[in-house]
Protein backbone atom coordinates (compact mmCIF):
# COMPACT_ATOMS: atom_id res chain seq x y z
CA UNK A 1 0.00 0.00 0.00
CA UNK A 2 2.75 2.45 0.98
CA UNK A 3 4.69 1.70 -2.19
CA UNK A 4 1.61 2.12 -4.39
CA UNK A 5 0.60 5.45 -2.81
CA UNK A 6 4.12 6.77 -3.18
CA UNK A 7 3.99 6.00 -6.88
CA UNK A 8 0.53 7.58 -7.08
CA UNK A 9 1.89 10.88 -5.76
CA UNK A 10 4.87 10.73 -8.13
CA UNK A 11 2.59 10.17 -11.13
CA UNK A 12 0.33 12.97 -9.95
CA UNK A 13 3.31 15.34 -9.73
CA UNK A 14 4.53 14.44 -13.20
CA UNK A 15 1.32 13.96 -15.16
CA UNK A 16 -1.05 16.46 -13.58
CA UNK A 17 0.87 19.11 -11.64
CA UNK A 18 3.73 19.83 -14.03
CA UNK A 19 3.13 23.26 -15.65
CA UNK A 20 -0.10 23.57 -13.66
CA UNK A 21 0.75 23.79 -9.95
CA UNK A 22 4.32 24.27 -8.81
CA UNK A 23 3.24 23.94 -5.18
CA UNK A 24 1.41 20.63 -5.56
CA UNK A 25 4.14 19.28 -7.83
CA UNK A 26 6.83 19.96 -5.24
CA UNK A 27 4.74 18.67 -2.33
CA UNK A 28 3.72 15.52 -4.19
CA UNK A 29 7.30 14.45 -4.81
CA UNK A 30 8.17 15.01 -1.15
CA UNK A 31 5.02 13.31 0.18
CA UNK A 32 5.96 10.28 -1.92
CA UNK A 33 9.13 9.92 0.16
CA UNK A 34 7.55 10.59 3.57
CA UNK A 35 6.32 7.54 5.49
CA UNK A 36 4.14 9.53 7.91
CA UNK A 37 2.21 11.38 5.22
CA UNK A 38 1.82 8.31 3.02
CA UNK A 39 0.43 6.48 6.04
CA UNK A 40 -2.09 9.29 6.56
CA UNK A 41 -3.03 9.24 2.87
CA UNK A 42 -3.85 5.53 3.21
CA UNK A 43 -7.00 6.53 5.13
CA UNK A 44 -8.51 7.93 1.92
CA UNK A 45 -11.27 5.54 0.77
CA UNK A 46 -10.77 3.44 -2.32
CA UNK A 47 -12.21 5.01 -5.45
CA UNK A 48 -11.23 8.57 -4.58
CA UNK A 49 -8.26 10.26 -6.32
CA UNK A 50 -5.85 10.25 -3.37
CA UNK A 51 -3.62 13.30 -4.07
CA UNK A 52 -6.59 15.48 -5.05
CA UNK A 53 -8.51 14.68 -1.88
CA UNK A 54 -5.40 14.97 0.29
CA UNK A 55 -4.58 18.46 -0.99
CA UNK A 56 -8.19 19.66 -1.03
CA UNK A 57 -8.75 18.59 2.56
CA UNK A 58 -5.57 20.36 3.64
CA UNK A 59 -6.51 23.57 1.83
CA UNK A 60 -10.03 23.34 3.33
CA UNK A 61 -8.58 23.42 6.85
CA UNK A 62 -6.25 26.25 5.90
CA UNK A 63 -9.09 28.55 4.83
CA UNK A 64 -10.03 29.46 8.41
CA UNK A 65 -6.53 29.01 9.79
CA UNK A 66 -3.79 31.54 10.50
CA UNK A 67 -1.06 28.95 10.04
CA UNK A 68 2.28 30.02 8.58
CA UNK A 69 1.74 27.51 5.76
CA UNK A 70 -0.72 29.92 4.08
CA UNK A 71 2.25 32.03 2.98
CA UNK A 72 3.07 29.37 0.37
CA UNK A 73 -0.44 29.21 -1.13
CA UNK A 74 -1.33 31.53 -4.02
CA UNK A 75 -4.97 31.11 -3.05
CA UNK A 76 -4.33 33.00 0.20
CA UNK A 77 -1.59 35.55 -0.52
CA UNK A 78 -0.02 37.54 -3.34
CA UNK A 79 3.32 37.69 -1.54
CA UNK A 80 4.29 34.06 -1.94
CA UNK A 81 7.16 32.50 -0.05
CA UNK A 82 9.55 30.24 -1.98
CA UNK A 83 8.28 26.67 -2.24
CA UNK A 84 11.80 25.48 -1.43
CA UNK A 85 10.94 25.87 2.24
CA UNK A 86 7.33 24.69 2.21
CA UNK A 87 7.53 21.01 3.09
CA UNK A 88 8.37 21.19 6.83
CA UNK A 89 5.49 23.61 7.41
CA UNK A 90 3.15 21.49 5.28
CA UNK A 91 4.03 18.31 7.16
CA UNK A 92 3.68 19.98 10.57
CA UNK A 93 0.25 21.37 9.67
CA UNK A 94 -1.00 18.10 8.25
CA UNK A 95 0.15 15.97 11.20
CA UNK A 96 -1.22 18.50 13.69
CA UNK A 97 -4.62 18.20 12.00
CA UNK A 98 -4.58 14.55 11.04
CA UNK A 99 -7.79 13.64 12.90
CA UNK A 100 -9.70 16.44 11.16
CA UNK A 101 -8.19 15.32 7.85
CA UNK A 102 -9.27 11.71 8.41
CA UNK A 103 -12.81 12.95 9.02
CA UNK A 104 -12.73 14.91 5.76
CA UNK A 105 -11.37 11.87 3.92
CA UNK A 106 -14.40 9.90 5.13
CA UNK A 107 -17.02 12.52 4.37
CA UNK A 108 -15.87 14.56 1.36
CA UNK A 109 -15.61 13.72 -2.32
CA UNK A 110 -13.55 15.13 -5.17
CA UNK A 111 -16.20 16.82 -7.31
CA UNK A 112 -15.21 19.01 -10.21
CA UNK A 113 -17.25 22.10 -11.09
CA UNK A 114 -15.94 23.46 -14.37
CA UNK A 115 -18.42 26.17 -15.31
CA UNK A 116 -16.35 26.98 -18.41
CA UNK A 117 -17.69 23.77 -19.99
CA UNK A 118 -20.86 25.77 -20.56
CA UNK A 119 -18.91 27.38 -23.41
CA UNK A 120 -19.55 24.34 -25.60
CA UNK A 121 -22.90 23.39 -24.05
CA UNK A 122 -24.39 26.81 -24.74
CA UNK A 123 -24.24 26.58 -28.58
CA UNK A 124 -25.79 23.10 -28.37
CA UNK A 125 -28.66 24.22 -26.18
CA UNK A 126 -29.22 27.41 -28.17
CA UNK A 127 -29.35 25.36 -31.37
CA UNK A 128 -31.83 22.90 -29.82
CA UNK A 129 -34.06 25.75 -28.62
CA UNK A 130 -33.96 27.47 -32.01
CA UNK A 131 -34.89 24.25 -33.78
CA UNK A 132 -37.87 23.33 -31.60
CA UNK A 133 -39.01 26.67 -30.16
CA UNK A 134 -39.88 25.01 -26.85
CA UNK A 135 -38.68 25.99 -23.36
CA UNK A 136 -35.96 23.62 -22.18
CA UNK A 137 -36.03 21.33 -19.16
CA UNK A 138 -32.38 20.72 -18.30
CA UNK A 139 -31.52 17.54 -16.39
CA UNK A 140 -27.85 17.18 -15.48
CA UNK A 141 -26.39 13.85 -14.37
CA UNK A 142 -23.47 14.25 -11.97
CA UNK A 143 -24.34 17.88 -11.34
CA UNK A 144 -22.27 18.44 -8.18
CA UNK A 145 -23.16 22.09 -7.37
CA UNK A 146 -25.16 22.65 -10.56
CA UNK A 147 -23.00 25.36 -12.13
CA UNK A 148 -23.74 24.12 -15.66
CA UNK A 149 -27.47 24.34 -15.04
CA UNK A 150 -27.13 28.11 -15.24
CA UNK A 151 -25.87 27.87 -18.81
CA UNK A 152 -28.06 30.62 -20.33
CA UNK A 153 -27.38 32.96 -17.38
CA UNK A 154 -23.75 33.53 -18.39
CA UNK A 155 -22.11 35.79 -20.95
CA UNK A 156 -19.81 34.16 -23.52
CA UNK A 157 -16.89 35.50 -25.50
CA UNK A 158 -15.68 33.21 -28.26
CA UNK A 159 -12.31 33.74 -29.93
CA UNK A 160 -12.13 37.15 -28.21
CA UNK A 161 -14.73 38.62 -30.57
CA UNK A 162 -18.04 36.71 -30.77
CA UNK A 163 -20.42 37.49 -27.91
CA UNK A 164 -23.41 35.40 -26.86
CA UNK A 165 -25.63 34.63 -23.90
CA UNK A 166 -26.65 37.06 -21.18
CA UNK A 167 -24.92 40.34 -21.95
CA UNK A 168 -25.68 41.64 -18.43
CA UNK A 169 -24.23 38.64 -16.61
CA UNK A 170 -21.80 38.95 -13.73
CA UNK A 171 -19.77 36.15 -15.35
CA UNK A 172 -18.07 36.17 -18.74
CA UNK A 173 -16.73 32.84 -20.01
CA UNK A 174 -13.93 33.04 -22.58
CA UNK A 175 -13.25 30.09 -24.87
CA UNK A 176 -11.65 29.40 -28.23
CA UNK A 177 -13.59 27.60 -30.96
CA UNK A 178 -11.12 25.73 -33.16
CA UNK A 179 -13.74 24.28 -35.46
CA UNK A 180 -16.41 25.56 -37.84
CA UNK A 181 -18.39 28.75 -37.30
CA UNK A 182 -20.84 28.66 -34.41
CA UNK A 183 -24.55 28.65 -35.39
CA UNK A 184 -26.43 31.94 -35.68
CA UNK A 185 -28.76 30.68 -32.95
CA UNK A 186 -26.20 31.61 -30.26
CA UNK A 187 -27.32 35.23 -30.62
CA UNK A 188 -30.73 34.26 -29.19
CA UNK A 189 -30.66 33.12 -25.58
CA UNK A 190 -32.59 29.86 -25.02
CA UNK A 191 -35.45 29.80 -22.52
CA UNK A 192 -34.93 27.39 -19.62
CA UNK A 193 -37.93 26.65 -17.43
CA UNK A 194 -36.81 23.60 -15.43
CA UNK A 195 -33.41 22.84 -13.91
CA UNK A 196 -32.80 19.48 -12.25
CA UNK A 197 -29.42 18.36 -10.92
CA UNK A 198 -28.85 14.68 -10.10
CA UNK A 199 -25.87 13.50 -8.09
CA UNK A 200 -24.89 10.88 -5.54
CA UNK A 201 -23.76 13.81 -3.42
CA UNK A 202 -25.28 17.11 -4.61
CA UNK A 203 -23.69 20.22 -3.14
CA UNK A 204 -25.67 23.16 -1.77
CA UNK A 205 -23.83 26.41 -2.46
CA UNK A 206 -25.99 28.13 0.14
CA UNK A 207 -24.24 25.96 2.72
CA UNK A 208 -21.06 27.74 3.81
CA UNK A 209 -19.11 24.53 4.41
CA UNK A 210 -20.09 23.09 1.02
CA UNK A 211 -19.02 26.32 -0.68
CA UNK A 212 -15.70 26.25 1.15
CA UNK A 213 -15.12 22.66 0.08
CA UNK A 214 -15.56 23.45 -3.60
CA UNK A 215 -13.20 26.40 -3.25
CA UNK A 216 -10.68 24.10 -1.58
CA UNK A 217 -10.81 21.73 -4.55
CA UNK A 218 -9.43 24.48 -6.81
CA UNK A 219 -5.65 24.39 -6.96
CA UNK A 220 -3.89 27.40 -5.38
CA UNK A 221 -2.40 28.82 -8.58
CA UNK A 222 -5.63 28.48 -10.61
CA UNK A 223 -6.84 32.05 -10.13
CA UNK A 224 -9.02 32.14 -13.23
CA UNK A 225 -10.87 28.95 -12.29
CA UNK A 226 -11.42 30.35 -8.79
CA UNK A 227 -12.75 33.61 -10.17
CA UNK A 228 -15.12 31.80 -12.56
CA UNK A 229 -16.35 29.53 -9.80
CA UNK A 230 -17.03 32.33 -7.31
CA UNK A 231 -19.00 34.39 -9.85
CA UNK A 232 -20.96 31.36 -11.06
CA UNK A 233 -21.76 30.39 -7.47
CA UNK A 234 -23.28 33.82 -6.87
CA UNK A 235 -25.56 33.33 -9.88
CA UNK A 236 -26.49 29.72 -9.13
CA UNK A 237 -27.52 30.49 -5.55
CA UNK A 238 -30.32 32.68 -6.94
CA UNK A 239 -31.70 30.13 -9.42
CA UNK A 240 -34.51 27.66 -8.84
CA UNK A 241 -32.70 24.32 -9.13
CA UNK A 242 -34.17 21.05 -7.93
CA UNK A 243 -31.35 18.85 -6.66
CA UNK A 244 -31.95 15.11 -6.40
CA UNK A 245 -29.65 12.83 -4.43
CA UNK A 246 -29.20 9.29 -5.70
CA UNK A 247 -28.52 7.12 -8.73
CA UNK A 248 -29.47 9.01 -11.89
CA UNK A 249 -29.90 5.88 -13.98
CA UNK A 250 -32.41 4.49 -11.53
CA UNK A 251 -34.42 7.70 -11.28
CA UNK A 252 -34.24 9.26 -14.74
CA UNK A 253 -37.50 7.81 -16.00
CA UNK A 254 -39.65 8.93 -13.06
CA UNK A 255 -38.08 12.39 -13.14
CA UNK A 256 -38.78 12.85 -16.85
CA UNK A 257 -42.39 11.84 -16.28
CA UNK A 258 -42.80 14.88 -14.03
CA UNK A 259 -41.67 17.39 -16.70
CA UNK A 260 -44.57 19.32 -18.31
CA UNK A 261 -45.27 18.30 -21.91
CA UNK A 262 -44.73 21.85 -23.17
CA UNK A 263 -41.03 21.64 -22.22
CA UNK A 264 -38.30 19.89 -24.21
CA UNK A 265 -36.17 17.59 -22.07
CA UNK A 266 -32.39 17.84 -22.43
CA UNK A 267 -30.48 15.24 -20.39
CA UNK A 268 -26.78 16.10 -20.28
CA UNK A 269 -23.53 15.26 -18.53
CA UNK A 270 -19.85 16.13 -19.06
CA UNK A 271 -16.85 14.12 -17.83
CA UNK A 272 -19.13 11.90 -15.73
CA UNK A 273 -19.89 8.83 -17.86
CA UNK A 274 -16.38 7.43 -17.37
CA UNK A 275 -17.47 6.78 -13.76
CA UNK A 276 -20.66 4.94 -14.83
CA UNK A 277 -20.29 1.14 -15.08
CA UNK A 278 -20.77 -0.27 -18.63
CA UNK A 279 -24.01 -2.04 -17.72
CA UNK A 280 -25.44 1.15 -16.25
CA UNK A 281 -24.56 3.07 -19.43
CA UNK A 282 -26.58 0.56 -21.45
CA UNK A 283 -29.45 0.86 -18.98
CA UNK A 284 -29.38 4.66 -19.21
CA UNK A 285 -29.64 4.60 -22.99
CA UNK A 286 -32.47 2.06 -22.90
CA UNK A 287 -34.39 4.18 -20.42
CA UNK A 288 -33.94 7.31 -22.53
CA UNK A 289 -35.19 5.40 -25.57
CA UNK A 290 -38.17 4.22 -23.53
CA UNK A 291 -38.98 7.80 -22.52
CA UNK A 292 -38.80 8.81 -26.19
CA UNK A 293 -41.74 6.55 -27.05
CA UNK A 294 -43.93 9.08 -25.24
CA UNK A 295 -42.04 12.31 -25.93
CA UNK A 296 -38.85 13.24 -27.81
CA UNK A 297 -35.80 14.34 -25.84
CA UNK A 298 -32.13 15.19 -26.22
CA UNK A 299 -29.06 13.54 -24.75
CA UNK A 300 -25.82 15.56 -24.74
CA UNK A 301 -22.72 13.85 -23.32
CA UNK A 302 -19.11 12.77 -23.57
CA UNK A 303 -17.11 9.81 -22.21
CA UNK A 304 -19.89 7.31 -22.95
CA UNK A 305 -18.16 5.70 -25.93
CA UNK A 306 -15.37 8.16 -26.66
CA UNK A 307 -14.14 11.54 -25.44
CA UNK A 308 -16.05 13.53 -28.09
CA UNK A 309 -19.11 15.57 -27.17
CA UNK A 310 -22.31 14.15 -28.64
CA UNK A 311 -25.73 15.70 -29.28
CA UNK A 312 -28.34 12.97 -29.81
CA UNK A 313 -32.02 13.49 -30.56
CA UNK A 314 -34.06 10.52 -29.33
CA UNK A 315 -37.56 10.06 -30.68
CA UNK A 316 -39.86 7.04 -31.05
CA UNK A 317 -37.25 4.70 -29.55
CA UNK A 318 -34.59 5.72 -32.09
CA UNK A 319 -31.39 7.70 -31.58
CA UNK A 320 -30.51 10.32 -34.18
CA UNK A 321 -26.97 11.65 -33.87
CA UNK A 322 -27.30 15.33 -34.73
CA UNK A 323 -23.79 16.46 -33.87
CA UNK A 324 -20.47 15.11 -32.64
CA UNK A 325 -18.00 17.77 -31.58
CA UNK A 326 -14.33 17.18 -32.11
CA UNK A 327 -11.77 17.37 -29.34
CA UNK A 328 -12.46 19.60 -26.34
CA UNK A 329 -10.11 20.81 -23.65
CA UNK A 330 -10.91 19.29 -20.24
CA UNK A 331 -11.44 22.74 -18.76
CA UNK A 332 -13.11 24.00 -21.99
CA UNK A 333 -10.49 26.63 -22.67
CA UNK A 334 -11.02 25.52 -26.27
CA UNK A 335 -13.32 23.19 -28.19
CA UNK A 336 -13.92 22.13 -31.81
CA UNK A 337 -17.37 22.96 -33.15
CA UNK A 338 -18.74 20.71 -35.89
Amino acid sequence: MVRNLSETFRRFAKNECENSSELYESLSYQIAEDVDLIQLASFIPEGQPVPNLFFAATQYLLIDSQDYLKNFYASFTENLFSINGVFPYFKNFVLANQEELKQLFRTKLVQTNEVRRCAYLYPMFADIYEKHQMPLALIEIGTSAGLQLGVEQYHYLYNNEIQAGNQQSLLTINSQNRGKALPASITRNPVVQTRIGMDLNPIDLKNTNDLKWLQALIWPEHHERRNLFNKAATIIKNLDIHFIRGDAVEQIQSICEQIPQNQLIVVFHTHVANQIPPAAKVELIEKLKGISTKRPLYHCYNNMYDTNLHQDYIVANKIHSERVLGKTDGHARWFTWV
